[in-house]
């Protein structure tokens, strides 16, 4: 029995594996990868589908020409090389263009905007100030409400906001006139009341308009002094007296009187309440329509100016053989005396 034991052959069993086994986890961490940045590629184009026109134009413009928001140049030096060591490609200047220099005027703000920006910039700048004589607005009516000087004359203080700016009118009332009678001298408590306004009128950059009304009831004198000069002279006084209480000669853009030509109350034509004083705080667009209508009356009035368009219509005056006539020596003519 233990001979046979012995004389047993031993089996040994080899398996061939297959195909190419087992190569790692490698391929799976890229293909995961992979799906990553697909999900977050239809993630952003999910995200850019929902944006309005005006987000998608924006960055559309941003991809054509990105240094343009962030302020620096993408030209690469001149000495730079490309890939391979292949110079650059060369950029094609016109004539009309022109290099910076070190003195040169750089570019202007502004210069690069669309009509639509520009716009947009000039909306905010419009809110902002609406927002600024709002809060001017809010400060006089406290004041009004909490002065001893103002608080007696509050119905005689008007405060509104105009196309034009912040208005302040001091009106007269039957038994409290705010001048003398047929004059331009203010009343004692008028110089107090713009006393306590001038300091408020200097904590905005805006600059004043001031405007004397009268109501209809005719001025009688003899030398031909009327409602338009005591209109002016009224607005004048009351100049003087805010410059004394402080207020910067500089901010003031124009000084006027209409007479009756704008009443306050239109039915009621005598009513005292047409006897006013109207301050204006201007808005940036009134102080810009005061400019232009400034230099259109300079321009009209310089005596070098010419008509556009009648060169042709008036030519040159001629003597009889064709040679240009001398020019015309002025007549100083005497003054009438003057009434006194």
């Amino acid at each position: 029995m233990a001979e046979k034991d012995k004389a047993q052959p031993i089996i040994i069993k080899k398996v061939k594996k297959g195909g190419g086994g087992h190569h790692g986890g490698a391929w799976k961490v890229a293909y995961a990868d992979f799906v990553t940045a697909m999900m977050a590629f239809f993630l952003v184009m999910w995200l850019v589908g929902t944006l309005p026109e005006e987000s998608l134009s924006g960055i559309s413009e941003y991809f054509k020409n990105p240094s343009v928001l962030s302020g620096t140049s993408r030209t690469p030096p001149p000495n730079a090389l490309g890939a391979g060591g292949a110079g650059t490609n060369p950029v094609k200047v016109s004539k009309n263009m022109t290099s910076p220099t070190m003195g040169g005027e750089g570019p202007k703000v502004g210069e690069g905007e669309s009509p639509k920006d520009a716009e947009e910039a000039k909306e905010i700048a419009r809110q902002m100030e609406q927002q600024k004589l709002e809060s001017l607005l809010a400060e006089l009516k406290e004041a009004i409400e909490t002065s001893e000087s103002l608080a007696q004359f509050k119905d005689q203080l008007l405060l509104d906001i105009t196309p034009e700016g912040l208005r302040i009118q001091i009106v007269d009332q039957q038994n409290r006139p705010m001048f003398d009678m047929g004059s331009s001298r203010l009343k004692d408590y008028t110089t107090e009341i713009l006393r306590e306004l001038s300091p408020y009128m200097n904590k905005v950059e805006n600059r004043i308009s001031i405007t004397g009304h009268t109501d209809q009831s005719r001025y009688a004198s003899p030398s031909g002094y009327s409602n338009w000069e005591l209109s002016a002279d009224r607005a004048n006084s009351a100049r003087r007296a805010l410059v004394a209480a402080g207020l910067s000669e500089e901010k003031l853009s124009r000084v006027v009187g209409l007479s009756s030509s704008v009443l306050f109350d239109k039915e009621n034509p005598t009513n005292p309440i047409n006897r006013r004083i109207s301050i204006i705080v201007m808005s940036q667009a009134a102080e810009a329509a005061a400019r232009m209508s400034e230099d259109g009356d300079a321009a009209l009035q310089s005596p070098d100016a010419a008509v556009p368009g009648t060169e042709d219509a008036f030519p040159a005056a001629t003597d009889a053989n064709g040679n240009p006539a001398p020019p015309i020596t002025p007549i100083s003519l005497p003054k009438p005396p003057q009434a006194r």
